[in-house]
This record gives structure tokens, C-alpha cells and sequence, in this order.
């Protein structure tokens, strides 16, 4: 069922906790998807969430806490013993389970496998947990279905019919030689009108994508993305098939990479939510927030040089606080544009030059129109000088800006550093600082000099 989990929704589990309803709670969990129970519990303090988790049924129990936010679930699982963990674990796809068991200090990592009964889903994780993070290996699931290829279509419904069991959904059926290298895929269209003495060989496609277990996670999702593929199987390196990924793996790198940007977009140093700890949270977006603070202090002191000519020219103060909003937030744009260009790699090769040279007359285009529209409202309040003075500063300052903004990210993905930092706090206190020493370096220029 469908329902809204308001406050008052979730006041009533704390009450019905509280007061030890379970003939409440159960009736009401019982009516809800894994999902939605985790929302519930990751509203709960430890004691409420871990009594409610006690009631869940055990067929969705384990889906609940691949559900639950990492630090909710890290503190809910402090709670159980190594072998109630290792109980949650055997309900589990592989990958699945070696995220979770990833969490876990290494003593623990130990104790939990040495409690899980089926042997070969212990190996399993216990390989998975062992790739380097943000590759394929650590990605992957080792439930799949295979067939040799020497093998005839009966034998080849009976094997898939064996390996289903531990498959929720079969997405494809993979063909391996007698050395368990990956040579193609068995389509299960042309599996169901085959003779039923055909070779797998005489059916199945060669031509197939796949990914070694060392490829980063990013260019598994772009693969996955280009070729439009909701599975994708991967191999070692020696090419033999040793798992696959499927597409609801790949929406969660996609989802992960993307708040990382914003955060980095943002000024946020770390990997958080809202749900963190004070200190981490506050940890994260401080050092940024001193990168702003020193670019401030370097503003005040340029702006300080310039006392004489603001003490003759004071009416030139007015404009400060535009010149500076006006050079962040054409940077931030710019920056924002390539940003996006880099993450979808449209920006390759000879492309790099023509998009500098569109965001520069983009940056022409919008710096004439400002421009003008300040002229026409600083002659009107003050004088020729002054409307044509910040008129100039402002033109320059906006296509300066839009340089910046193009070049500082591209720059920085030329040097391997994430360029999503260039589009917050760096690029618009570096503005700033800019924005206000062209100001009044045309001020100098074209005002006070008359």
C-alpha cells in the first residue's frame, strides 16, 4: 500500500513503542514496503528502531536494512550479535551483503562470516569485499546464470533452472568456454524457438559488452548509459566470468556522484548528509568557508588601498557589492556548463577550444547587455563618468569572469582533481577579488582621472 509518513505518523510508532503495542506495529508493518519501514526507523532513536527491527518479518527483514541511512544501519547493527548478522547476510545478494559487512570493523568482518551456513555465499562475499572501492569488482553481484557453450538447449533449460535459485531476477544468460571465459550471451527468445538439440554455440551472440573487475565504477555506469544495458557482466583478468552489475547498482554510483558534485559544487569537502553528526558536518564545510573568509580579508585590503580615491569618489562604494555578484555568478555559471560537460564527457578532445571560445562570446553577448542596463541606470542617478566607468568594469568584469569560469575547471580535470570544486566557493571568491581590483583599476583610469 501507498501511504504518507508524516510526523504524526511516526509519533504514533513512538507511542505505540513505548507502550509495547506490537499488535499495532505489527499490523501496520505488515502493511508496508521495506522502503517505507526504513523511513520509519531511520526516524527512531537506537532503542525504538531496534525494538521496531525485532518485529519485522524475517522475508523483508534484510531488505529493510539495506534500506536504512549507513549510520542508522551502522548503529542498528552494533546492536545484533555476529550471528544475527550473519543471519540478515545469507538473505542477501552477494554485493549486497559485502556492502554491509564492508561497514563493520575487520574483527567483526571475521566473526560474521564464520556464522554464515551457506559456504558459498561466504566465499562470495568475502571475495566482493575484497576489491578496491569504486571499481567493478566492488560492484558486481556473483548470482548469475551460465552455460557452456558445447551444450545443447535441453541441457542448457535444466542448468538455468538449477542456478535460478539464487537469482531474483534473471536479466540474462551468459555463454562460457570450457575454461569459464566470457564469449557471449544466449538470448532466451532464440532459447525457447531453438530445436532442442541445438549447440549453445549454434545460438548464442558474441557480441557482447563487458568490463574486467578493475574498471572504475564511472566508466561502468557510462557503458551502461551509452548502450542503454540494465546488466553487464564482468570478467577477470584473465577474461573468465566472475559476476555481473546490474542498472539499479549503476542509479546508485550515478546518485552518489551527483551529491558528491553538489557538495563540492557547494563548498562541502566531505561526503555527508543531513543526518550526520554536528562535528562532521561542520567539519566538512569549514575549509571552505575559511578559503571564502581569506578572500574576503584579501578584498578588504584591496579595497583599503583605494581609500584615497573612495574618500574623493565616494559614490564609487555604491557599486562594490554589484561588481562582485555579478563576476560569482557568471563565473559559477561557466564553471557550471563544463562542470556538466566533463561529467557526460561532451567535452573531448578538439571540443575543449570551440566551448571556450563559446562561453567567452556568451560571456560578450551577456556583458554588453548588463553593461548597458547599468550605464543607462548609473547615468540616471549620478553622472556621464560614473555610469561609463562601471559600465567598462562591469563589460570586463564579465568576460573575465566567464574565462575563469571556463579555464578553472578544465584545468583542474587536467590535473585529475575534481573540477565540481571550481564551480562553488573557489571560483566565486576568486571572482570577487578580481571583480573588485578591475573596478577600481578602471575607476582610476576613467573617473578620478577626469
Amino acid at each position: 500500500m501507498q501511504f504518507e509518513i508524516t510526523s504524526e505518523f511516526i509519533d504514533s510508532f513512538k507511542t505505540a513503542i513505548e507502550e509495547k503495542n506490537t499488535g499495532f506495529l505489527k499490523e501496520q508493518l505488515n502493511e508496508f514496503y521495506a522502503q517505507d519501514i526504513a523511513i520509519i526507523i531511520n526516524q527512531l532513536n537506537l532503542k525504538e528502531a531496534a525494538y521496531l527491527f525485532e518485529l519485522i518479518d524475517d522475508d523483508i527483514a534484510s531488505d529493510v536494512l539495506l534500506e536504512l541511512d549507513e549510520d542508522k544501519r551502522e548503529d542498528l547493527l552494533a546492536t545484533f550479535s555476529s550471528k544475527e548478522i550473519a543471519e540478515q547476510l545469507d538473505n542477501m545478494q552477494s554485493d549486497d551483503a559485502a556492502d554491509v559487512i564492508s561497514e563493520l570493523p575487520q574483527e567483526i568482518q571475521e566473526e560474521v562470516l564464520s556464522h554464515i551456513e551457506d559456504i558459498e555465499q561466504a566465499s562470495d562475499i568475502a571475495e566482493l569485499i575484497n576489491y578496491e572501492e569504486g571499481t567493478a569488482g566492488s560492484l558486481m553481484a556473483k548470482e548469475l546464470v551460465s552455460v557452456y557453450a558445447f551444450e545443447t538447449v535441453n541441457a542448457c533449460i535444466e542448468q538455468i533452472r538449477n542456478q535460478t535459485d539464487n537469482v531474483d531476477v534473471m536479466y540474462a544468460v551468459y555463454v562460457v568456454d570450457n575454461n569459464e571465459r566470457l564469449i557471449g550471451m544466449l538470448s532466451l527468445k532464440k532459447l525457447i524457438i531453438s530445436h532442442p538439440l541445438a549447440r549453445v554455440e549454434e545460438i548464442f551472440e558474441p557480441d557482447i559488452q563487458f568490463v574486467k573487475t578493475s574498471t572504475t565504477s564511472e566508466e561502468v555506469s557510462e557503458i551502461m548509459q551509452k548502450y542503454d544495458l540494465v546488466v553487464l557482466p564482468v570478467v577477470d583478468q584473465l577474461g573468465r566470468l566472475v559476476g555481473r552489475i546490474t542498472i539499479d547498482d549503476v542509479f546508485d554510483v550515478i546518485r552518489e556522484t551527483a551529491d558528491e558534485n553538489i557538495q563540492r559544487m557547494s563548498g562541502i569537502s566531505d561526503d555527508v548528509d543531513s543526518n550526520d553528526k554536528i562535528w562532521r558536518l561542520s567539519r566538512a564545510r569549514i575549509p571552505w568557508l575559511l578559503v571564502g573568509m581569506c578572500g574576503g580579508i584579501v578584498g578588504s585590503r584591496i579595497i583599503g588601498s583605494y581609500e584615497e580615491q573612495i574618500k574623493i569618489h565616494p559614490e564609487m562604494a555604491y557599486f562594490i557589492p554589484l561588481i562582485g555578484a555579478m563576476g560569482g555568478n557568471v563565473g559559477v555559471q561557466s564553471s557550471a556548463i563544463i562542470v556538466q560537460g566533463l561529467a557526460n564527457n561532451t567535452l573531448l578532445g578538439d571540443k575543449i577550444l570551440p566551448k571556450l571560445g563559446k562561453e567567452l562570446s556568451v560571456g560578450l553577448i551577456n556583458g554588453l547587455i548588463c553593461s548597458t542596463l547599468i550605464c543607462g541606470y548609473s547615468f540616471l542617478i549620478e553622472d556621464w563618468q560614473l555610469a561609463a566607468t562601471v559600465s567598462v568594469a562591469l563589460f570586463t568584469v564579465i568576460i573575465f569572469a566567464s574565462f575563469l569560469g571556463t579555464f578553472v575547471p578544465l584545468t583542474m580535470n587536467r590535473f585529475k582533481i575534481n573540477p565540481a570544486l571550481a564551480t562553488g566557493p573557489f571560483v566565486t571568491t576568486l571572482n570577487d577579488i578580481i571583480g573588485i581590483t578591475i573596478y577600481f583599476l578602471v575607476g582610476r583610469l576613467l573617473y578620478t582621472s577626469f
